[in-house]
């Protein structure tokens, strides 16, 4: 909790400063509100829309300040940096975000879609809310190693930056506030909701294949207690038998509790676009997907806060799983691979 009372902190000092330009009144052009469409098959998102309903130009000026490099102390690592789009928004082939300076962080960069449906945010948690998760990394010295003040006045010399926080907001301040909730307005109408399985969750025409059919039974039998529903994961916090590694030491969800229960748990990740989010784990020790699955057959290592569903009643652990289930199941995942989001113009840098 005291690192989320942190971060909580630092938005609140963050949000007093501001733009002092207040005698400059720009040209504010019509600014229409975005359709933020809840998928059929999803449900409610978690994130209070109607508290910051993403506009045309809210979401113009959090694409941009997503892409920028301003938003970090070398001017070149943006949100964008590590959240690829090719890739699901992730940091592709890179085991550990790379930050300033070309200093390396501790965790692998997870994708970002369907954030607007997520009750918490990072790998264990330290953020609440969505419009403070961007917080953790600007500030993170290994990661934009950057302070708000300095954002803002960095933004405040460009014409079009005071054009743009004008066109977004009422005040039309350039404030550490209304630069999270432009980065929230952007994130959240990243919605990816049309894979193969969802058009055939939907009834739209497509089907599985035979490999597919099987891979989704096993998968609900083998996978869906923690990758549960339409989202892929059921949002809590699991050990999932990862021998600790020694360089990194990683704790996990403890660091933010401080509770000896949380010790070494980690968020349990979508699996949305999964085949693309490689690679894999919190620390993306796991390069391909047969990775993933070997680790759950054979690799778990027992420890005091391991995952019980991994402890088999025969005193085995992880998963049974044959090299004929373990391609099944990777059959059906690829199946969650949704070209339109990957390929959206909205969201793309240029």
């Amino acid at each position: 909790m005291k690192l989320l009372s942190y971060y909580i902190i630092i938005i609140l000092f963050g949000t007093a400063c501001s733009s002092e330009k207040d005698d400059y009144v720009p040209i504010v052009p019509e600014n229409k509100k975005l359709e933020f469409t809840i998928p059929a098959n999803f449900p409610n998102p978690s994130y209070n829309v109607s508290l910051n309903p993403p506009t045309e130009k809210g979401f113009e000026l959090g694409k941009k300040l997503f892409y920028d490099g301003r938003l970090s102390s070398d001017g070149v690592i943006s949100c964008g940096f590590c959240h690829i789009q090719d890739f699901a928004f992730t940091h592709h082939t890179h085991i550990v975000s790379h930050g300033v300076d070309g200093a390396l962080g501790t965790r692998n960069a997870q994708p970002l879609h369907n954030l607007a449906f997520m009750k918490e945010f990072t790998w264990d948690g330290a953020a609440r809310h969505l419009d403070l998760q961007p917080i953790i990394p600007i500030t993170a010295e290994v990661e934009m190693n950057e302070t708000f003040s300095s954002i803002i006045k960095k933004l405040e010399e460009k014409p079009e930056y005071v054009q743009l926080f004008a066109a977004a907001f009422e005040n039309q301040k350039i404030n550490s506030e209304n630069i999270l909730k432009a980065l929230s307005q952007f994130m959240i109408m990243m919605i990816s909701s049309n894979s193969k399985y969802d058009k055939i969750e939907r009834n739209e025409g497509s089907v599985f294949t035979d490999n597919e059919a099987a891979g989704f039974e096993l998968f609900k039998s083998k996978c869906a207690s923690c990758h549960a529903g339409t989202l892929f994961t059921d949002q809590s916090y699991r050990n999932n038998g990862l021998a600790v590694d020694p360089l990194y030491n990683d704790i996990g969800r403890n660091r933010v509790t401080g509770l000896a229960e949380d010790m070494h748990k980690f968020k349990v990740p979508t699996l949305r676009n999964v085949e693309l989010t490689f690679p894999y784990m919190h620390d993306g020790r796991l390069k391909t997907l047969d990775d993933v699955l070997n680790h759950y057959s054979d690799g778990v290592v027992d420890s005091e806060t391991l995952e019980p569903l991994f402890k088999n009643q025969s005193g085995t652990l992880g998963i049974p799983m044959t090299t004929e289930e373990k391609q099944q199941i990777i059959a059906f995942l690829k199946t969650l691979t949704d070209d339109n989001f990957l390929n959206d113009d909205r969201f793309s840098e240029f």
